[in-house]
């Protein structure tokens, strides 16, 4: 460290100030400044004198150094189409107390940059040349100094401005060649089809290369991309290596090679690839698949890599590094990407640091920029967690490399996220269709005759002399070439290729079939084995002190396994444990799940006199292993993260649980555009399991309903599990039966309140140990003979009508639980109409409004069988917020249902 750099945030005011402390009492002051101020031959060391001026303008020269390091990025040549906004105060000499009659002072702040005691002009030509030219460096407002301290140090050693050999040169010149040729063949061949092209910020793919370079060679074997349409299919072709051939049969329209494929389009897709860098070093990269919503798909990306650093890397940071591709408007519009960046330190949720590449077309569709945001950069959000943020004019192409491999290397030193912000410009419209001068006329003719990137760079190599004309004609003239060859390869194809994922850790898993669905495995476990595991799992350590409440719930459970008598908890804990005991790991995120919302999980409890954790779980000597977060107050980013993270671990038990239900609207991007459909868009299956409390309890409008209609509106093709568990052996049949099937579909679980410590809502051991899910729950009291009326229903308002029943003692009536709502057990349904072969009337209960819950699936799902409905009328609101209103809402289906029992018991008494 310089014997200058204590003085890096220093004030005159505060200087001085402390100068008349130094003078006073010398050890009054640090070390650091008691050596300063002795470095120089001062008046006197009495309180009335002042700092000569002399020193006064050494510290006016620190002071100019601090502004230029905090706010030279307010005063770059960063933006190739625009004149920048104007800032004040600027940096002119005289805002420090300087002037240019001071430019040929030799000051010792010099120092402080690296250049030794030096003129003033030199220094301000170093700052100048470090931070105000095609490179502005946002860092100044990191917390650690360390960090602070190794970013000067790195720029201000290189003036920020690169010194690449000419092999280096020519390489990023053949990268830009054929980004720039690539969208310019598509734009001939293609004329009119929609491909969201680069054109104007084609900088991007070497320097999107130069992560990739700089990345093996610290250690990355893997990267996984997130990034939106913009640039994607560039991306694809230069980046991952996709073939040419590939991409343009996409264009020409073929069908998949995979008739059950229902595709996306081509600037959606997914792809992964090996690439062999110049160093000959082999990474994996991985570009995911993601929708038109913008940012939806950075948690996925996060979750993923997190996954894969979890299980194939032992949790070694150093090995994978997400990318995530950023539009301007996006980047500063879309709340996921706080959370996202919230999440990014957690120790749940953090990844090793995250490269944020911005392609900043300074417009999002046709909305300027300044109507975009409040912040002064798109990027402001990264300084919610002090990521370094680096301003790049993207017609610089050096510079963009140059920052790419500081920002790859800050990455893997400090495994922290940061951004670098490619002020360029988007050529077309929001799509090549678009017309842009309706709304940025003075912008668009700036661009129109705007030259682009590798024009600019060929002219710089040949005024340095580095090649010659001929040799970039030559560059584009062969690559043209053979995309002309892979066009007319393309041609020939008659189906889309599409990409596989059933190798790495998917393999041995295989897509569903149709009568997958008809029954489900075999899932109890040997009864020796559940009651070893019960008892362990509900014993404490002796030697630990818990919470009284917290020993009397483990007391409680091992009574449980006394009387035979299981509650939810000890069902849905069994189930984790089972597996974990069979090798399979259990990953488990949610807010507060770690006890429950309703205090029912205690799956991780503290010690009554410290914050030490204990998890049973993960003390019982099982082969895998329970890891369970409490997440930040986020659905969307921690649901996609979740999301993410199973695409990646198909043989982990993976977990999302929402506080309450209905809270899981905040992630309803995730569901309907990742969870329901990407089998069939993507081809990407994910076993991941979401536990959404649902039930009325008279808790108001908020949190009576996860909208069970909403995931079962989006039911088809088998593509989700849908169920609402009535007993804990049925959960934990259907939690174990995730991976207990040869193939993996979501499951969406609408689990209980109320039953959590509900009496009659318990599972004796045997129905833990035997056979598995039960689809459809028959009516275990009912006499086929005497059953007139069949009474199907789901969930908690089961046990309502079978007390209401077993009270008024009526025979005629059977209640039928269907447990699996989707896919739909039309088999086991038809049975059981044909087992109570006298039953007339078939009935829909459901404590929902009618324009909610499952009846108006039911009503379809039922085909022939005519059902009448039973439950509360529709309503603008899931429930009422009275209480009382609620209780008579509820015991009001319960009678009404009777009454007709009572109705055709009196008819057949009278006859």
């Amino acid at each position: 460290m310089d014997k200058y750099a204590f003085l890096s945030n220093a004030e005159i005011g505060s200087i001085e100030e402390l100068y008349q402390t130094y003078l006073k009492d010398e050890n009054a002051v640090e070390p650091g400044w008691r050596k300063f101020f002795e470095g120089f031959e001062f008046a006197g060391k009495n309180s009335d004198v002042s700092i000569p001026e002399n020193v006064r303008k050494e510290f006016n020269v620190i002071n100019l150094i601090n502004g230029y390091r905090s706010r030279g990025h307010l005063f770059t040549k960063t933006n190739p189409v625009r004149e920048r906004r104007h800032y004040t105060p600027t940096l002119d000499l005289e805002n420090f107390g300087l002037s240019s009659a001071d430019l040929e002072t030799v000051f010792h702040a010099g120092d402080q940059i690296g250049i030794g005691p030096a003129k003033l002009s030199a220094i301000l030509d170093h700052l100048t040349q470090t931070y105000c030219q095609s490179v502005g460096a946002e860092y100044m407002y990191i917390r650690n100094p360390v960090l602070i301290k190794w970013l000067q140090d790195k720029m201000e050693s290189c003036r920020n401005t690169p010194k690449f050999s000419l092999e280096e040169k020519k390489k990023i010149l053949d990268k830009l060649n054929k980004a720039v040729v690539f969208e310019n063949f598509l734009h001939t061949k293609f004329v009119g089809q929609k491909r969201f092209s680069l054109e104007g910020a084609e900088t991007v793919i070497p320097a999107l290369d130069a992560v990739c370079e700089k990345g093996s060679d610290l250690g990355v074997t893997e990267f996984i991309v997130g990034m939106p349409h913009r640039g994607r299919l560039n991306v694809l072709a230069n980046i991952l290596e996709k073939p040419y051939r590939d991409i343009f049969t996409e264009f020409e329209g073929r069908q998949s090679e995979d008739s059950e494929f229902e595709g996306d389009v081509k600037y959606h897709m997914g792809f992964s690839s090996d690439k062999v860098s110049s160093k000959g070093i082999r990474t994996h990269m991985s570009l995911m698949a993601n929708p038109s919503h913008l940012e939806a798909v950075d948690p996925v990306v996060q979750g993923a890599s997190r996954a894969k650093i979890d299980h194939r890397h032992s949790g070694d940071l150093n090995k994978i590094c997400p990318i995530l591709m950023h539009g301007d408007a996006a980047l500063a519009g879309q709340g996921v990407v706080y959370e996202v960046i919230q999440m990014s330190q957690l120790q749940g949720f953090k990844t090793g640091g995250t490269m944020h590449l911005v392609v900043n077309n300074q417009i999002g569709f046709t909305t300027n920029y300044l109507d975009g945001r409040s912040s002064t950069y798109c990027s402001d959000v990264a300084k919610v967690v002090l990521s370094p943020v680096f301003h790049v004019n993207g017609d610089d192409v050096e510079a963009l490399v140059y920052t790419a491999q500081l920002a790859m290397e800050f990455r893997q030193t400090f495994h922290q996220d940061v951004f670098i912000d490619v002020l360029c410009y988007r050529k077309y419209g929001h799509n090549e269709g678009d017309e842009p001068r309706f709304t940025q006329p003075l912008l668009y003719k700036a661009i129109a005759s705007h030259p682009n990137p590798r024009d600019i760079y060929s002219a710089q190599l040949i005024a340095e002399g580095v090649i010659d004309e001929s040799y970039s004609k030559e560059l584009d003239k062969q690559f043209r070439q053979s995309l002309s060859d892979d066009l007319e390869e393309a041609k020939q194809t008659e189906k889309t290729k599409v990409d596989s994922f059933l190798n790495g850790e998917w393999k041995g898993v295989r897509m569903a079939s149709e009568t997958d669905f008809e029954n489900s495995p075999v899932t109890g476990i040997d009864k020796a084995l559940f009651l070893d595991i019960a008892t362990k799992i509900s014993t404490l350590p002796a030697d630990k002190k818990f919470f009284n409440k917290i020993e009397n719930i483990f007391k409680e459970r091992k009574g449980m396994i006394a009387k035979d008598s299981y509650d939810w908890a000890m069902g849905e804990l069994m189930a984790y444990a089972s597996l974990m005991n069979e090798g399979s790991d259990v990953r488990f995120s949610g807010q507060d799940v770690k006890r429950g919302t309703f205090s029912h999980r205690h799956a991780v409890v503290t010690l009554e006199d410290s914050e030490e954790e204990y998890v049973p779980l993960n003390s019982f000597g099982a082969k895998g292993k329970l890891s369970i977060y409490n997440s930040l107050l986020s659905e969307y980013a921690v649901l996609g993260f979740e999301f993410g993270y199973a695409l990646s671990s198909p043989s982990d038990l993976v977990i999302w649980e929402a506080q309450f239900g209905d809270f899981y609207n905040g992630a309803q991007t995730v569901v309907d555009q990742f969870i329901t459909c990407s089998e069939y868009k993507w081809r990407r299956m994910c076993g991941l399991v979401l536990l959404l409390p649902h039930g009325y309890e008279g808790q108001g409008p908020e949190h009576s309903s996860a909208r069970i209609e909403r995931f079962l509106q989006q039911c088809a093709e088998n593509n989700i599990q849908v169920v609402n568990c009535t007993t804990p052996a049925n959960q934990f049949h259907v939690l174990r039966r995730q991976l207990k099937r040869e193939f993996r579909k979501p499951l969406v679980c609408f689990t209980p309140k109320k039953l959590l410590r509900y009496t009659s809502c318990v599972s004796a051991v045997q129905e833990f140990t035997t056979g598995g899910f039960r689809e459809v729950m028959d009516d275990a009291l009912a006499n086929p003979a005497l059953v007139r009326r069949i009474a199907f229903c789901s969930g908690k308002i089961y046990y309502d009508l079978a007390e209401g029943k077993a009270k008024a003692g009526y025979q005629d009536l059977a209640i039928v639980r269907i447990e699996q709502l989707y896919p739909f057990p039309a088999k086991q349904i038809q049975d059981l109409v044909l087992k109570y072969k006298n039953a007339k009337d078939y009935f829909w209960v459901q404590e929902e409004p009618e324009n909610m819950g499952p009846w108006s699936f039911m009503m379809r799902a039922f085909g022939n069988i005519r059902l009448q409905y039973l439950g509360r009328t529709e309503s603008a609101t899931p429930a009422t917020g009275f209480a009382k209103v609620h209780a008579q809402q509820q015991q009001g289906i319960v009678d009404r249902l009777l009454a007709m029992s009572a109705l055709k018991q009196a008819t057949k008494t009278s006859e």
